[in-house]
C-alpha cells in the first residue's frame, strides 16, 4: 500500500477544531502504524504470546502493589508464582484463539473470549497454587484483582488498537467516505468488508426506513436516520459516495433511492439484485453503478426446479436462434439442468463462436454442438436431427424487427411461418417429444407483419395434432436490452451525445429482464400441455419516455442537457401492446407469473388449406396479396397502421416540458 499523507490540519478539520496544531505532516500507513502489534512473518504468534505474557505479568505486579498499598513484600512468592500464572494465561489465551494479531478488528467476540480465557486460567491457577503446590500464603484477593486487571488489559489493548487504526484510516486521503443506504444483512456484509485492509472505503453511517434501527451500530457504524434524510445528513457527514445495499429492493423502491441520491449530487453505486447474489455473499467487488434493470426490478420468479430438471436432464436439447438474445440465455439456463447434449442452431457463425466460448466454462458433463444452419433449409435440419436426435426443441429463431419486416413481407412469412412448419415436420419425424415456440405480445391484435406471423405460429401449434409431440407456445413482451431493442438504441444515442428518439410520447411497452423471461419460459415448457399458449406476467406496461428519462439520469446527465425528439409511430407499430385477446379464456397455473390461455382456433385441416393459399400468395408480385391472406388467417390483423403524426411535436428540453 502506498504511504498516505496524514496531516494534523486534516485531523483538526475533521475533529471540529479540537486540535490546534496544523504544521506537522506525518507519512505513515495503517500497516506501518500497527506493525508493532501485529508483525508479519512466522514470528507473529510468538510475538503475541510474549506480548500478552508481559501484560499478564504487569497486571500481577499491579495487583500486588494495589493489595499492599504500593509496596512489594513477599517478592519471592510473587516471582515464584509469576511464571506459572503467565504459562496458564497464555495457554488459555491460545485455547480460545486469541493469539492472532488482527487486533484492529477486535469486537465483542474477542472480549467474550478473553473473559472465558481469564476465568479458566484463574480457576486452574487457584487450584494449582492452593491444592497442588500448597501455597496457602498467596493472598486470596490477588486471584480476583489480577484476573480483573488482566481481562481489562487484554481487552483494552485490542480495543485501543482498533480505535487508533480506524482513526488513522479515516484521516487518510486515500479512502473514500461512504454513506450506506440499508441496515440489513447486505449492509452488514459490506461494512465488514470495509473494515478489511485495502478496502478503499470508510463508512460514515447507514440509513434505513425501519425506525426501530435508528441509533443502533453495525460494526461500530451508526444508523443515522431514514433514507429521505440523506441530503440533510450529508451536510453534517460529507461523503464521497453512496452505496445502496438493499438487494431485495423492488423497482419502485430503487427508483426512489436513485431520486434521493440524485438530489444529493453525490455518486452512487449498488449491490446486485437478489437473483445475482444467490451463489455468494455481497462484497465490495460486486458494487456497481445502478442500471436500468435495477429500476425495473421485479420479484425473482418462482421456479419449480425439479419439474424443469425432469424434462431436460440427460436429454438432447436443441435451440434455434441460439446466438440471439433469448436463444443464448436459453442455452445458459438449460445447461444448469445438465442435458446430455445441447445443440445450438443459428445461421450467425460469429454469434455461435462467441456463444460457444461463453458456454465452455458451464458445460460440466454436457456435450455442446454448434450447427451453422438456416432453419428454412429442411434438408440441413433433417441431417441435424438424424445425427443428434433431440427430444426437446426451443424455437427462438425468427425475424423480429417490426419496421424491417413491413418492408420485407414475403421474407417475414417464409422465415416466421413456413420455416416453423418445416421444422415441426422434421422434429415430429425425428421422434421429438416437446416443441416450444417463443411468441410475442405483438401476436395479440397484430398491427404488423411480424406480429401476425407470430400469431399464425401460435395457431399452428394450438391446432396441430399431437402425434407424439407436445407443442406449446410462450407469449411475452419486450426483453430489456435485447439486440436492436429500444434500450440499446437509446444508450448508443446517449453515448454519442445525440438527441434521444422516441416514436410517441404516450407509447408503452411491457418489459422483462432476459434471465427472468427465459426462466419462466423453461417453467412454462415444463407445465404446458399440448396446444397451450402460456403467457408470462409482464407487470404493468412502462412508458418509453419514462425509460428514456431514467437512462438520462443514470448516465449522470441532466434531463435539460439531453433533448428528446418524437419521430411519430412507425408502420406496424401500436401505442400499447396487449397480452391477451378479448375472447381468450385465461386460466391460472400454480405459478402466479404464468397464465394459460385458449381462444378461437382454426381446425387443423382448415388451417393447412389457408397456409397453402398463403404460400401460393408469395409467388404473386407485391405484398398486398400476402397481407390479405394473412388477414384471412388472423381476422384481428389490421394492415392499415393507425399512426399518429408527431412531426409537430417539439423537442423536449426539460422535465417540465415532458410533464406538461
Amino acid at each position: 500500500m502506498d504511504p498516505a499523507a496524514i496531516s494534523t490540519e486534516n485531523l483538526t478539520r475533521r475533529s471540529g477544531g479540537l486540535l490546534a496544531v496544523d504544521r506537522i505532516n506525518l507519512r505513515v500507513t495503517p500497516g506501518q502504524f500497527f506493525g508493532f502489534l501485529s508483525p508479519n512473518g512466522a514470528g507473529k504468534t510468538l510475538f503475541n504470546a510474549i506480548f500478552q505474557g508481559c501484560l499478564v505479568f504487569a497486571c500481577l505486579v499491579l495487583a500486588w502493589l494495589l493489595r499492599f498499598e504500593f509496596h512489594l513484600p513477599y517478592r519471592y512468592l510473587l516471582f515464584t508464582a509469576a511464571p506459572l500464572l503467565i504459562a496458564i494465561r497464555v495457554a488459555a489465551i491460545a485455547q480460545f484463539g486469541l493469539l492472532h494479531g488482527w487486533w484492529r478488528y477486535a469486537g465483542l467476540r474477542d472480549v467474550l473470549g478473553i473473559i472465558k480465557a481469564v476465568l479458566l486460567g484463574s480457576i486452574l491457577f487457584f487450584v494449582l497454587m492452593r491444592y497442588v503446590l500448597h501455597a496457602t500464603a498467596f493472598p486470596r484477593s490477588i486471584y480476583i484483582l489480577e484476573a480483573l486487571l488482566t481481562a481489562g488489559a487484554l481487552a483494552g489493548v485490542r480495543l485501543l488498537s482498533r480505535v487508533l487504526h480506524e482513526s488513522v484510516q479515516s484521516g487518510s486521503g486515500s479512502y473514500k467516505r461512504v454513506m450506506i443506504i440499508g441496515a440489513g444483512l447486505a449492509a452488514e456484509t459490506i461494512l465488514r468488508e470495509i473494515r478489511r485492509p485495502g478496502s478503499g472505503y470508510v463508512a460514515l453511517g447507514c440509513l434505513d426506513d425501519d425506525r426501530s434501527k435508528l441509533g443502533i451500530r453495525i460494526h461500530g457504524v451508526p444508523v443515522l436516520g431514514a433514507v429521505e434524510q440523506l441530503p440533510k445528513l450529508l451536510g453534517a457527514h460529507p461523503a464521497d459516495e453512496i452505496l445502496i445495499a438493499v438487494p431485495s429492493a423492488t423497482g419502485s423502491q430503487m427508483r426512489r433511492f436513485v431520486e434521493i441520491c440524485e438530489q444529493s449530487h453525490v455518486p452512487f453505486k449498488t449491490v446486485p439484485a437478489l437473483r445475482d447474489i444467490i451463489a455468494g455473499e455481497v462484497s465490495i467487488r460486486q458494487l456497481r453503478k445502478v442500471n436500468l434493470e435495477d429500476l425495473l426490478n421485479r420479484e425473482p420468479a418462482r421456479i419449480d426446479l425439479e419439474s424443469v430438471q425432469k424434462q431436460i436432464a440427460r436429454r438432447v436439447v436443441l435451440v434455434t436462434g441460439a446466438a440471439g438474445s433469448i436463444g443464448s440465455e436459453l442455452c445458459r439456463q438449460i445447461l444448469e439442468y445438465s442435458p446430455a447434449k445441447l445443440v445450438c442452431v443459428d445461421q450467425n457463425e460469429t454469434g455461435l463462436f462467441y456463444l460457444g466460448h461463453d458456454l465452455s466454462s458451464r458445460l460440466g458433463q454436457t456435450e455442446l454442438i454448434s450447427c451453422v444452419a438456416d432453419i428454412r433449409d429442411v434438408e440441413r435440419l433433417r441431417g441435424i436431427f438424424a445425427q443428434h436426435s433431440p427430444l426437446v426443441v426451443f424455437h427462438a429463431a425468427a425475424y423480429k424487427h417490426v419496421p424491417i419486416m413491413e418492408l420485407n413481407v414475403q421474407e417475414a412469412v417464409q422465415n416466421n411461418v413456413f420455416a416453423l412448419t418445416g421444422l415441426l415436420e422434421v422434429a415430429e419425424a425425428g421422434k421429438c417429444e416437446s416443441f416450444v415456440l417463443i411468441s410475442s405480445d405483438k401476436a395479440v391484435n397484430p398491427a404488423s407483419v411480424m406480429g401476425v406471423t407470430k400469431r399464425i405460429g401460435e395457431l399452428i401449434l394450438s391446432s396441430r395434432p399431437r402425434n407424439g409431440m407436445r407443442c406449446v407456445s410462450v407469449r411475452f413482451g419486450n426483453v430489456l436490452g435485447s439486440s436492436g431493442s429500444v434500450v440499446p438504441i437509446l444508450e448508443r444515442q446517449l453515448q454519442a451525445n445525440q438527441p434521444l428518439t422516441i416514436t410517441h410520447p404516450e407509447i408503452k411497452r411491457f418489459f422483462m429482464t432476459t434471465p427472468e423471461a427465459v426462466a419462466l419460459v423453461l417453467q412454462a415448457f415444463a407445465i404446458g400441455e399440448h396446444g397451450d399458449i402460456l403467457v408470462l406476467d409482464m407487470g404493468e406496461p412502462i412508458k418509453i419516455l419514462e425509460l428514456a428519462q431514467s437512462l438520462i439520469r443514470l448516465s449522470g446527465k441532466s434531463e435539460e442537457a439531453v433533448p428528446i425528439r418524437f419521430t411519430g409511430l412507425r408502420v406496424g407499430e401500436k401505442l400499447i401492446e396487449e397480452l391477451f385477446y378479448p375472447n381468450e379464456v385465461v386460466h391460472a397455473t400454480r405459478f402466479d407469473e404464468i397464465k394459460i390461455t385458449r381462444g378461437t382456433i382454426h381446425g387443423w385441416h382448415d388451417l393447412q388449406r389457408l397456409l397453402r393459399e398463403l404460400k401460393d400468395s408469395l409467388t404473386i408480385d407485391g405484398a398486398a396479396p400476402v397481407r390479405a391472406k394473412l388477414g384471412e388467417i388472423v381476422p384481428e390483423y389490421s394492415c392499415e397502421t393507425k399512426s399518429t403524426d408527431s412531426s409537430d411535436q417539439p423537442i423536449l428540453q426539460s422535465r417540465s416540458a415532458v410533464e406538461g
